[in-house]
């Protein structure tokens, strides 16, 4: 298949993507194939949220989780979820279950617990949740919008997470 084609078909039927500008869909698309590369490489082909939890619990053990590397991306994702001292609407966005830890994103959003392994583990929760929403279908809703800056910071952080636990080259 030719270069582009996914792409124009998408922008002619997909409702929304044509008006996402080319960074947003070029951060959308790269999560995609990060996110599978860091399924692949550090969640052994199989990620769940208890499995995410148990691959951080073992970085805290080994101390090899360097939480602080990731404030940028979290300080990103505080404002995004918590302002005026309250979660914002766009939490309830990431359609958390029981098993995402829902508690723990909302003590750590807000600043409550600060936590290095806790900390971590909101991330990668939150990167979950984006990944459940884009791969079933709930972020065409409302058609991809205001998602640039959520892939990027979670690229970033999945970028570095694979480059320090994925075993690369």
């Amino acid at each position: 298949m030719e270069h582009g084609v996914a792409e124009k078909w998408l922008k002619q039927r997909a409702p929304g993507f044509s008006q996402l500008p080319p960074a947003d869909r070029r951060a959308i698309s790269d999560f995609a194939l990060l996110w599978s590369l860091f399924e692949s490489r550090i969640m052994g082909g199989f990620a769940r949220a208890d499995h995410i939890r148990a691959r951080v619990d073992q970085w805290s053990t080994q101390e090899s989780l360097e939480a602080e590397r990731y404030d940028a991306e979290l300080a990103y994702f505080r404002a995004r979820y918590f302002a005026n001292g309250a979660l914002t609407y766009r939490f309830d966005r990431l359609e958390l279950r029981a098993n995402d830890h829902p508690d723990l994103l909302a003590a750590v959003l807000s600043g409550a617990d600060d936590d290095p392994r806790n900390r971590m583990l909101v991330l990668l929760m939150i990167i979950w949740r984006l990944r459940n929403n884009l791969f079933h279908g709930a972020k065409w809703q409302y058609q991809l919008a205001e998602q640039h800056g959520n892939f990027t910071h979670a690229n970033a952080v999945l970028m570095r997470l694979l480059d320090r636990h994925g075993q690369l080259g």
